[in-house]
């Protein structure tokens, strides 16, 4: 669905390339979770992928077509994105800004249809965020949390065949990240292809199908949660003395950072 083949990223006045040679691919019914210590260039995969940033080699493609190929409004229909940052020009209620998620479905100035409304009647339910659209609340009157949950009943509503979400849980907690990561999982089983970039490698060890580890721009490993999840591995990207241990609820591995230095 969404392939990364060897793309290379360099921003002005960098000492390295952002990307370098990064390779892998997304596929429908796939929750693919892309992690790594800041500065890895995580964001700048999404980034790529919507054209923000020049590929300086390689290819980013949706279905074997260069992303450059297939346009905005196209691209729009087939992939949502919830970015890491996002600024809004003017003030909207929270069913003002889900309902922005059908603009690619309407093409110039032709209203909702039944299927636009059910679509965002749909999101709101799905992403937890009905009372907040019922209420009339204003997204600026949101706290951060809600704030992201409304985001993402935004790209619900947009629909698709692939997700592609950048640190989603940020303010999040726990009862919300677990029900975030709940409805991910739960969108691949309906065959969408997710994209996950997170900080949460002990939640995106027990959801992901695929789990790809960036260093400096590059792979340093990628596999099945159980192939990446190894100590080794992650003392060497992340500088970080940890054990690998396993989830005592579901089995999968988990990280535990150690302490160093204590204080007597």
């Amino acid at each position: 669905m969404i392939r990364y083949e060897d793309v290379v990223v360099r921003y002005p006045g960098a000492t390295r390339d952002a990307l370098a040679g990064v390779a892998f691919a997304a596929e429908r019914g796939r929750l693919t979770a892309v992690v790594g210590p800041n500065g890895s260039g995580k964001s700048t995969l999404v980034r790529a992928l919507l054209g923000r940033v020049p590929v300086a080699d390689g290819a980013v493609r949706v279905d074997d077509v260069r992303v450059t190929e297939h346009g905005h409004e196209k691209m729009a229909k087939r992939i949502a994105v919830v970015a890491q940052r996002e600024e809004l020009a003017f003030p909207l209620t929270v069913d003002e800004y889900v309902a922005l998620g059908r603009f690619p479905h309407l093409g110039g100035w032709r209203g909702t249809r039944a299927i636009d409304r059910d679509a965002i009647a749909n999101a709101l339910a799905r992403a937890g965020v009905e009372a907040l659209a019922t209420a009339g609340r204003r997204v600026q009157e949101l706290s951060g949390g809600e704030w992201q949950r409304v985001r993402l009943a935004r790209a619900l509503a947009q629909g698709g065949e692939a997700l592609v979400l950048d640190e989603p849980t940020t303010f999040l907690d726990v009862a919300h990240e677990m029900a975030a990561f709940e409805l991910l999982h739960e969108l691949t089983r309906e065959g969408v292809a997710v994209m996950l970039v997170s900080h949460q490698l002990n939640l995106v060890a027990r959801f992901a199908d695929e789990i790809v580890l960036l260093h400096e721009g590059r792979v340093a490993a990628a596999g099945a949660p159980e192939d990446v999840m190894q100590a080794a591995i992650l003392e060497r990207v992340y500088e970080w003395p940890l054990v690998v241990t396993r989830d005592p609820a579901v089995g999968a591995p988990a990280l535990l950072p150690l302490r160093v230095g204590r204080r007597a």
